[in-house]
């Protein structure tokens, strides 16, 4: 073979590892993210998983999006365990980065379920393999050889610890229903109960237990503990009602609304509606979370 044929046959090679790799690339994102809860980590496990499959022969890899998918997801198990030790220091509630979403996340169901912040909070329960193992079963539905290659386990173990990471979710996943329509009108009524400082029709679309979240990181003002029940959630909401503009968007898949100061984002409140009234609300106003609120991210099973 010539210089010249070894060369055309090391861009062809180039280029194919790189149709395969941008053809997967929303997939990968998306099993990062469900691991990490960062965005930010999850584009760092994509460049990291990209430098690996760029230097592999194309020529021995069988199946190249199960192959993507298991170099992504030790890539992330790797970032998983650092961010645990971050977020021992972490200064007040820790919650998912929030990503604008398309209306096509919240078409599927099951994606939209995993990726909500109510979901993302109860997999932060898991140990990470139990997570990785969790994501790529009751998410992509991948084969238990599959996940077993990706997190280095036997079969046989990967099933028992599915099993064991499905009952630690069902035993912590929020069990109310509610309509589309209905989640509409009660995130509508929420946000003109917060904007005219409406505290009686506040307090009739908030669930009595409902739970606010706010993630200032340390570098904002944020409450550093939960806030439980409607009358303290209400007077948290008072302390802003009629001095902010709430604006409806879709985030992680679900109804959220935006608060913008001198057109930058400044606080994202995503909600969780059960039986026609707010039992949770996630505020995040950390500014190094707030970078993918800007633009739609697209997701993928």
């Amino acid at each position: 073979m010539n210089d010249r044929t070894t060369s055309e046959h090391t861009g062809d090679a180039s280029e194919d590892a790189t149709q395969a790799f941008v053809a997967h690339r929303n997939l990968l994102f998306t099993v990062a993210y469900e691991m990490l809860g960062s965005a930010a980590d999850a584009e760092d496990v994509l460049q990291e998983t990209w430098l690996r499959w760029r230097a592999v022969d194309l020529a021995t890899v069988r199946d190249r999006r199960a192959y993507l998918v298991r170099v992504t997801t030790r890539q992330a198990l790797s970032h998983l365990r650092v961010l645990g030790r971050r977020k021992e220091s972490y200064v007040g509630p820790w919650l998912p980065e929030p990503l604008l979403t398309a209306p096509d996340v919240a078409e599927d169901v099951e994606l939209a379920d995993s990726v909500s912040m109510a979901m993302m909070l109860v997999l932060e329960t898991l140990a990470p393999t139990e997570r990785a193992v969790f994501v790529l079963r009751e998410v992509f539905d991948l084969g238990y050889d599959e996940i077993a290659a990706a997190v280095d386990k036997s079969a046989a173990a990967v099933r028992q610890i599915a099993h064991r990471a499905r009952a630690h979710v069902a035993a912590r996943r929020p069990r109310g229903t509610t309509s589309a329509a209905e989640t509409r009108r009660t995130v509508e009524a929420f946000r003109q109960a917060v904007e005219t400082g409406d505290l009686r029709r506040l307090l009739d679309v908030l669930a009595p237990d409902v739970v606010l979240l706010t993630d200032g990181g340390g570098v904002v003002r944020a409450a550093l503990e939960p806030v439980v029940g409607a009358a303290p959630v209400a007077r948290v909401l008072g302390g802003i009602a009629g001095a902010t503009s709430l604006h409806p968007a879709r985030v992680n898949g679900g109804p959220a609304l935006v608060v913008r100061l001198d057109g930058e984002v400044d606080t994202v409140v995503a909600l969780r509606v059960d039986d026609g009234r707010v039992t949770g609300l996630y505020a995040v106003r950390n500014p190094e979370k707030l970078s993918h609120l800007e633009r739609e991210t697209t997701l993928r099973r």
